[in-house]
């Protein structure tokens, strides 16, 4: 059957590849934005998702009841990943408690309930498109090209700064909850940087 639509490449017109993470200077001034502008879902949201590392069906799946015990929401917190069904473990700091606490409180959230509900009837949380959206609005607002950046900075962003750090693949990897160091190590790029890195220090 003939038709006169024509094919198009899904990636036309779009960036592709990794996602950049955010730098540390990129991270504050989104939290200041997100505090100026009292959003506080989307800033238990951010903080959130810089801390678990999770990908973006993890992180909108979350309910109450993953990250607190009674009124107080936990310093450590565990979930079983969808894509891998591996258990991975995270922190979440102390900026990242107190917004998430002010959200449960402001929502008045219970604990069987989804942490990020969705304002949509037809979906019982927010979906990883609505949160693609929410990144992109979230960087956007801050003056940076929002086509560069999705989701996946935010699994990276945390991850890629403990590695420069510490150089410590194997923590990184349990971070992740990846089950090969190999997938670590392209999930970072770390080869092609860490190679730029020895070439710029090494004078002829």
């Amino acid at each position: 059957m003939e038709t006169n639509q024509t094919w198009q490449p899904w990636n036309k017109g779009k960036l592709v590849g990794q996602k950049p993470p955010l730098k540390p200077k990129d991270i504050w001034a989104i939290r200041i934005h997100l505090q100026n502008e009292h959003q506080v879902r989307d800033l238990a949201m951010f903080n959130l998702a810089i801390d678990n590392k999770l990908r973006g069906c993890d992180l909108v799946n979350l309910h109450v009841r993953d990250v607190t015990h009674g009124n107080q929401v936990l310093p450590r917190a565990m979930v079983v990943q969808r894509k891998t069904q591996r258990p991975v473990q995270f922190e979440l700091t102390e900026p990242t408690r107190a917004a998430v606490s002010a959200w449960v409180e402001t929502a008045n959230l219970r604990p069987e309930h989804y942490l990020f509900p969705s304002r949509l009837a037809k979906s019982p949380h927010v979906s990883t498109r609505q949160y693609a959206r929410i990144v992109h609005q979230w960087v956007a607002a801050i003056g940076l090209d929002s086509t560069v950046y999705g989701t996946h900075t935010m699994r990276r962003t945390k991850a890629t700064l403990i590695y420069k750090r510490t150089k410590n693949l194997r923590a990184v990897q349990l971070l992740l909850g990846h089950s090969k160091l190999e997938s670590t190590v392209r999930y970072l790029g770390i080869e092609v940087d860490d190679a730029l890195e020895i070439s710029e220090q090494t004078e002829i």
